[in-house]
């Protein structure tokens, strides 16, 4: 059987390969001998790489508002000088989430029988941000938990903005693509076909356009609960396929390809990483570390994959300006910005920097495709509209022509 496996290596890594074996069983004991760790082993579905439906199955993140005020909150007991199991404790009667609670608990215990904090946050990888266990780390070698964890939420705060700037910035195109395929739905499945019965009972030959707008309304009046269906079971396969390693990797390498919005998701993941690298350097961590989590913080799986290597380019002595380079990925406002923290010693400011400059030019960008979309939006609909209401009112125009001679 072909198994998908999420492991964690002695080194600290955490991987999700695929794997055969008998069973489940023999899968999990072959990876613990292997001195794996194992989070997770789920079958292959169908068509060899779709994962198996797992319907009621419960959520496995915590969302990005929960954990920011649980950090808040944690800075804060910190502060007042509360010990860490203490503090726990306050923050588990806290919790008002029932999955975050359940998850809290037990790292409470973990850390109550001398488990650090950020270790046991690293035993729940899918329900935290790659980067939460290690900056936690560095603030515990370190003893600045306190400033490490209020570093962590100034990060998902400017993380959060920019993500909310996109996602508003793209609401009312949406909602013009919405309304552009309803009206064309509606003139389609029942406009046209009233004029269609009319024009059936006329002894006259129709226009080549009117022939095919007909021709198309009747397929889809009468097809369209086959259409539906194939709609959604598209959607399905590649919701379904977008979980798996590849399909994740095919659909982020895709939307760098496109036009205008493909250099916005270049720049976000970057902004991604180099804010997260900035943060986990300034909270102490060691560069190879950091920049390990740091590529794990990448939302877009094709450019993580392309940031992988640094991490051993790095480790063998090459500088991190020069390891971007040879990336052949990074914007060059970044490799520069890179290059100037590493001969100043102030990497992590600079890479705040690169950051912000590139929160800039997303905006930027997303005002361009604003003011661009409006107007092409407003003419598609304006014209597909004229072709439905030429194509049904020609031949009257061409009968009453006939009629008045």
């Amino acid at each position: 059987m072909e198994f998908v496996c999420k492991i964690g290596t002695p080194e600290g890594r955490i991987l999700e390969e695929e794997r055969s074996a008998r069973d489940e069983q023999a899968m999990r004991k072959e990876l613990e001998q292997r001195g794996y760790h194992v989070f997770e082993i789920r079958r292959q579905g169908l068509l060899g790489r779709l994962p198996l439906p797992r319907w009621g199955q419960r959520r496995t993140r915590i969302s990005d508002r929960v954990l920011r005020l649980f950090n808040q909150e944690l800075a804060a007991l910190l502060k007042s000088g509360l010990p860490i199991v203490q503090a726990l404790d306050v923050l588990v009667d806290r919790q008002r989430d029932p999955f975050f609670r359940d998850i809290l608990e037990d790292i409470r215990e973990q850390v109550r029988t001398g488990t650090d904090l950020s270790e046991a946050i690293v035993s729940y990888p899918d329900a935290f941000p790659p980067i939460y266990g290690p900056t936690l780390l560095a603030g515990e070698r370190t003893g600045e938990l306190e400033k490490v964890v209020r570093r962590f939420v100034r990060y998902q705060e400017v993380i959060g903005e920019a993500r909310s700037r996109v996602v508003s910035a793209l609401v009312y195109p949406a909602v013009l693509v919405l309304l552009s395929f309803g009206l064309i739905a509606v003139m389609t499945l029942y406009v046209v076909p009233k004029f269609t019965e009319f024009f059936s009972a006329l002894d006259t030959q129709l226009p080549l356009i009117t022939r095919i707008t007909l021709g198309l309304s009747g397929f889809a009046s009468a097809n369209w609960p086959i259409l539906l269906t194939a709609g959604v079971a598209i959607y399905v396969f590649i919701k379904r396929w977008s979980r798996t390693q590849l399909g994740r990797l095919a659909i982020d390498r895709a939307k760098l390809q496109l036009p205008v919005l493909g250099g916005i998701f270049e720049r976000l993941a970057f902004s991604e990483f180099t804010r997260s690298l900035a943060t986990l350097l300034a909270g102490g961590m060691p560069m190879v570390t950091s920049l390990q989590s740091a590529t794990g913080a990448v939302g877009n799986a094709y450019i993580r994959r392309a940031l992988a290597p640094l991490t051993d380019w790095v480790k063998e002595g090459l500088a991190l300006h020069q390891a971007l380079t040879d990336s052949r990925i990074a914007p060059d406002i970044t490799i520069d910005m890179v290059k100037v923290g590493e001969a100043t010693g102030a990497l992590d400011e600079m890479l705040n920097h690169a950051s912000d400059f590139l929160d800039q030019e997303v905006e930027t960008q997303m005002q361009r495709l604003l003011a661009l979309l409006e107007p092409v939006m407003l003419v598609f609909m304006g014209t597909v509209v004229a072709l439905l209401l030429v194509s049904v009112y020609l031949p009257l125009f061409s009968l009453l022509g006939e009629v008045r001679q």
